[in-house]
This record gives C-alpha cells, structure tokens and sequence, in this order.
C-alpha cells in the first residue's frame, strides 16, 4: 500500500494511547489521525476524519468497544474503516461479539510492537487477523452453539461446489498459498473465489467468512 494508512486509537488510558501514538508516528506509512478516550468518542472521530484502521480497546466508560465496533461498521459513512481490537485478556468474554460486530482482528496488548504495526497493515489491506489465542476462543464458541442457523444456511445456496470449498478450507485457518495447493489452483483464482464469497455473502473480510461457514454449519468445530 503506497498511500498513508491512518490510524485512529481507541482506549480510555492516555498512557496507552501516548504509547501507540509514538509506535505508529514513528513506523513509515503509518500516521495517527486522532485519539479516543471513550467509544462514543472513537465512533464520532471515526465519522470526522475516516481512518483506515482503529485501535479499539474493549473496556471504554460510556460506550464499549463492541459497541463502537459495530456503530462504525455499520454506519454508510465509516463502512470502510477497519477496526482491530486490543485487549489485556486473550480469554475476553468479547471476543465474539466484537467479531460479529464487524471487527477485523483482535490482538492482545502484549502483541510486540512489530507484530502490531504488521498487523494495521494487514488490517488496512483488507485482510482478517487473529491472535492464536483468539482463535481457539472463537472455535469453543462456536462449539457451544446447538445448532446451525438455518436462516444463515440458506445463503450458502447461491455459491458454487468450489466456492464451498474455498470457504471452508478459509474456515479451517488456511491461507490463500494453502488453498490454492489443496486444490490445485492458482492464487489469482483462489482470490477471485475469495472476492465472489465476499460479495455474495455480503462479508466484509475473511473473518466474517469464517464466522458464517460455522454458524451455517458448512464446517463444524470438531471436523476443523
């Protein structure tokens, strides 16, 4: 991405927006547009100056981070920013919800400074990232659900044999290079697979991919 990518960040302690605003000032192709002290405040500087990615922390006075989540992704005016969510607990009760909410990537806030300025990047590109961690947190949610949701279900009925496929390799955690080798293809063609689910599935990102094979049952927790 040759373009600056702006970054909004979220969080109700000053210190550790201080400490963010330094990191991602001093990264190349990164700049901060604003902080937040409260999700209220992140949701309204998000309609304001329309960052590429927000920092968002979970635990805000007034309004939570999920909520603010899902106002910005919601919204006309902010559908395109990103959001990726920082925490102090890799098992947030959250997690969930913030990725139903329209979230990104969620990361832990002891994520290496490196690791944390590749993932705005990866963030703002378009792509999903989760911590191993979260990961296994989304998987165990998903297992405690009884049943798949048939309303979801029937969305699937639109998509092609290879694009079921595509979806639920993507499900299990595997990356474009991955899938375009379990099934002996391009990856020119597993993104143009990618971007046809995108759109006929209405999803913002891969991550949304994830959560709706499992919630419509076209992948299970166990068969991952």
């Amino acid at each position: 991405m040759n373009e600056t990518i702006g970054v909004l960040v979220a969080d109700d302690q000053a210190l550790v927006r201080g400490s963010f605003r330094v990191l991602v000032e001093t990264a190349p192709g990164l700049r901060v547009v604003g902080e937040a002290g409260t999700g209220g405040q992140a949701v309204e500087l998000a309609r304001r100056q329309h960052p590429d990615v927000v920092l968002m922390d979970v635990r805000m006075p007034e309004m939570d981070g999920i909520e603010a989540t899902r106002r910005i992704c919601t919204a006309r005016e902010t559908d395109t920013v990103r959001v990726l969510i920082l925490t102090t607990f890799d098992l947030d009760a959250y997690v969930y919800a913030a990725l139903r909410a329209g979230a990104s990537g969620f990361l832990l806030k002891d994520t290496s400074p490196g690791d944390l300025l590749a993932a705005i990047r990866v963030v703002a590109a378009g792509e999903a990232l989760l911590a191993p961690t979260v990961t296994r947190r989304l998987i165990a949610e998903f297992a405690r659900q009884p049943e798949p949701n048939g309303l979801l279900a029937r969305e699937l009925h639109g998509l092609t044999d290879r694009e079921r496929e595509v979806l639920a390799l993507i499900a299990r955690g595997l990356s474009n290079a991955e899938i375009a080798d379990h099934l002996h293809l391009s990856q020119a063609t597993v993104k143009s697979h990618i971007s046809h689910l995108l759109s006929k599935l209405h999803a913002r990102d891969r991550t949304q991919l994830v959560i709706i094979a499992y919630e419509t049952g076209l992948i299970s927790p166990a068969s991952r």
